[in-house]
């Protein structure tokens, strides 16, 4: 019964109704509010990757960061996405952003004391709207300092904000963050922080022509505001009433506004239901072998150190080293165990909206760059090489794209070796007595580790 019942979740939300949804919003924000050149292929239709990517982020919860020159709609094409996929006002979207710079404070981006009830000896907190409401957008992060953009770090992470005694945790929530391109009033963006971001995208200039009917037919939102809703939205978040009590009034809202924008534009939205549904179907896409094997792959050249077991920020990798040709050698940092969970979730969520029922290659491919380009910490030899090159991405973006082809070539040439080891391995640790297979690639040494096999004695 339970397995039908779950036969009955996916085929409920993965049909063409909920997809179709998808596309409707994906269109009517490229034609009309995000205009883009279609840098991007899916299942053969054309489509601008930093759009799509953000729709993905706010169906299945992710984190995304937004980089790129001023004025490029890093901000702007969040803030539509939110309004549609959540079915909140704009104004209520606006209300929800966190400026990034240096005096932002905990109570300004958290929390504050009523100051009401503090006179009245009550500690109670006043949430802000970027702690209460499932969209969240950063303005410009790199211009918090770093000791600031702590403030973040476990809410960005689990969606738990805390402030004196109290706390509050999103069932449903995503993140946003842009980055202006580094200028004097910019910092880092410390490494912890980072690594909590799924994706990481590029907002491009959209080029002459698109620039031109910007300028010449600037975007009309006005189908995306509602006053009264906005205002009512507003008294229910300032109200003592206990937060999911809040979040309850606030969604009939969102259903309210969902009538109001397909009667007024035409445009189809998610309910919260829909959303929920929706992230059980893509969750229960499994990986193919392929797909399965080559995430490994990539996983065990970005962690491995044959020096020192394994990476590490403050172990710098030996001249003369046997796997110098692999990308171990190349980088300075261990990649992180959230890097596979980012791959994971997006190539699933692609997947399900290509409408294929197993996630291949072609879905792990196209997001291995974008949850690498921000995650990894190339030596100072390895920038040399790239970064004279002629290229239509950022150099961390187009040093993660050079990776992955690099794997992806490697993984092609020994992709039956690389399964059979795999398989191999399951068997072993089933009990079954084999000799692992050898191989020339970090993978076969990190299997050998699983077992418990020094490389140099027999099992």
């Amino acid at each position: 019964m339970e397995n039908k019942a779950k036969r009955s979740v996916i085929e409920d939300s993965s049909g063409s109704d909920l997809r179709a949804t998808i596309w409707q919003i994906y269109d009517h924000i490229a034609a009309n509010w995000y205009l883009g050149r279609k840098d991007w292929q899916v299942n053969g239709r054309s489509c601008n990757a930093t759009l799509l990517l953000s729709i993905l982020t706010a169906l299945v919860q992710g984190r995304q960061l937004i980089v790129g020159e001023p004025g490029m709609g890093k901000t702007t094409g969040a803030e539509y996405v939110c309004a549609l996929i959540f079915r909140l006002p704009l104004g209520v979207v606006w209300r929800a952003e966190v400026a990034g710079h240096p005096e932002q404070t905990e109570e300004k981006i958290i929390g504050r004391p009523d100051l009401g009830q503090l006179n009245l000896g009550k500690e109670v907190v006043q949430w802000s709207f970027f702690t209460l409401l499932a969209p969240k957008i950063v303005d410009e992060i790199n211009r918090l300092p770093e000791t600031k953009q702590s403030l973040i770090l476990d809410g960005v992470d689990r969606g738990k904000w805390c402030y004196l005694n109290d706390c509050v945790i999103n069932d449903e929530f995503c993140l946003f963050a842009t980055a202006n391109d580094q200028d004097q009033g910019t910092g880092t963006i410390v490494a912890p922080l980072l690594d909590r971001f799924d994706l990481v995208v590029e907002s491009r200039h959209p080029g002459p022509n698109l620039a031109y009917r910007i300028a010449a037919g600037p975007a009309n939102a006005d189908g995306l505001h509602h006053r009264a809703i906005e205002d009512q939205v507003e008294q229910i978040l300032t109200t003592k009433t206990p937060y999911g009590q809040q979040i309850h009034l606030v969604e009939s809202l969102c259903e309210r506004f969902g009538r109001f924008i397909a009667s007024s534009i035409g445009l189809p939205t998610l309910s919260k239901a829909q959303r929920r549904a929706l992230r059980a179907a893509i969750a229960q896409l499994e990986m193919d072998q392929d797909a399965n094997a080559f995430l490994r792959l990539v996983v065990a050249e970005l962690s491995f150190c044959f020096c020192h077991g394994q990476k590490r920020s403050n172990q710098p990798c030996q001249n003369g080293c046997h796997f110098t040709g692999y990308l171990c050698h190349d980088i300075t940092n261990c990649i992180s165990n959230r890097f596979a969970l980012s791959v994971q979730r997006y190539a699933k969520a692609l997947a399900w909206l290509m409408g294929d029922h197993r996630v291949g290659l072609n879905h792990v491919k196209p997001i291995l760059p974008h949850a690498l380009a921000h995650r990894l910490q190339w030596t100072d030899q390895a920038i040399g090489r790239f970064e004279s090159d002629r290229r239509n991405d950022p150099l961390s973006i187009h040093m993660a794209k050079a990776a992955v082809e690099q794997m992806h070539r490697r993984y092609m040439e020994q992709s039956g070796r690389i399964k059979d080891a795999l398989a191999l391995a399951w068997r072993i640790s089933q009990g079954e007595t084999h000799e692992p297979l050898e191989g020339d690639h970090p993978l076969y040494w990190e299997i050998r580790k699983d077992l418990g096999v020094d490389h140099d004695q027999p099992l």
